[in-house]
């Protein structure tokens, strides 16, 4: 096995398998260290916008072969029965992470992308060139991306500032079998959180909420939890009441931070979740993430090259790119995180963009990106 690549990148989620690909399909050597097995089931929303589907299409993925849902319309819903509804403006499709995650692995793969089963234990920058350590052996390369989702043991080696505080955010994910409109992503505000639910591919039910642990920890288990929490949202009831669990028990991550996080870190080009956490209610994580990959692939393809002539030049030029992509969307996220947890506010603001769609289309385009312009070449 070649020990010192092209690059190197820790975390094989969506933005890290996407830059495998992007890399390894421009003939740059890449090793890819994921520590956990493919496939699996993920806490996600598993709603992504068709701005990403010419830039797969590029990439030599056609993800509607896989049959994902379709989605063409939003539905947001407030715990006292407000009901705001819109066309999404771009529309976009839904599908499991355990799908979209083992086609990207699987592309990876056949691209030549060497993907190592292990755990980063250290990374250290020297003389222009990284070191990564894992539990059987150190790598060595010129540039590493780091793709290692919302919190890892990898934070805390490049001693992130958001890694020592503490979140008050959990999530709690699910696939059901049961009725839910086709072509629509929903999101039902609860006290202290909101879910969002919508189809994947083969039928199913796809239910993902955020919820705040001060509120969570008083009861037993998310089964209780969810009775007397989330039922008060009687379109949210109704969704439970009229799905079946296909999980043997949800999956759960907590310390979920939506602090803002730098893009680059001691060299490090942070692309996904590991760059910037947008709030679910945005629902555009997942393109964002594969949009980030995006960007530092081309931006790492011009100074393999030459064309970018310094680490300097490239790191600047991937932090401002990333900041012009993405900082408008996280701030949007902030604001409505912000107004979509405070009740009183909440019912005001439905109650206005319920009688005038338009206002929420609008809003919602804030939070997405046009299609992903690609060059064809």
């Amino acid at each position: 096995m070649k020990t010192k690549p092209d690059v190197i990148i820790i975390g094989g989620g969506l933005a890290g398998l996407t830059a495998a690909i992007h890399l390894s399909k421009k003939g740059l050597k890449v090793i890819l260290i994921e520590k956990s097995e493919y496939p699996r089931h993920k806490v996600c929303g598993e709603y992504i916008s068709n701005e990403v589907l010419p830039y797969l299409l590029w990439l030599d993925i056609d993800i509607l072969q896989s049959n994902p849902q379709q989605i063409s319309s939003f539905e947001f819903t407030t715990q006292n029965g407000k009901i705001a509804q819109t066309k999404l403006p771009l529309g976009g499709f839904g599908i499991s992470r355990y799908m979209l995650d083992t086609i990207l692995y699987e592309k990876a793969l056949s691209n030549g992308c060497i993907i190592l089963k292990e755990t980063v234990t250290d990374i250290s920058f020297e003389n222009d060139e990284f070191s990564v350590k894992t539990s059987s052996q150190i790598l060595h390369s010129k540039l590493v991306l780091g793709a290692f989702g919302k919190r890892s043991n990898v934070d805390q080696f490049l001693e992130r500032d958001f890694i020592s505080k503490k979140s008050p955010w959990l999530a709690v994910k699910a696939h059901y079998s049961g009725i839910s409109p086709n072509n629509q992503v929903a999101l039902h505000n609860f006290n202290g959180g909101y879910c969002g639910v919508s189809k994947v591919e083969n039928d199913i039910i796809n239910i993902c909420y955020l919820a705040d642990y001060n509120s969570f920890k008083k009861y037993k288990n998310i089964e209780e939890y969810q009775k007397n929490v989330l039922y008060k949202n009687k379109q949210l009831k109704s969704v439970f009441e009229n799905s079946t669990l296909l999980f043997d028990k949800p999956l759960t991550i907590s310390q979920i931070s939506f602090d803002k996080k730098r893009p680059v870190e001691d060299h490090v080009l942070m692309i996904g979740d590991a760059a910037g956490l947008i709030h679910p209610m945005c629902g555009n994580g997942m393109a964002m993430a594969i949009h980030s990959a995006k960007i530092a692939s081309e931006l790492i393809l011009e100074y393999h090259t030459g064309t970018i002539s310094s680490r300097a030049i490239l790191e600047k030029k991937y932090a401002a790119q990333w900041q012009k992509n993405f900082g408008r969307r996280l701030a949007m996220g902030r604001i409505l995180a912000s107004v979509l947890t405070n009740k009183p506010i909440t019912n005001i603001f439905v109650s206005v963009v319920a009688s005038m769609p338009a206002i929420l289309s609008q809003i919602i385009k804030q939070t997405h990106g046009k299609p992903i312009a690609v060059k064809w070449q």
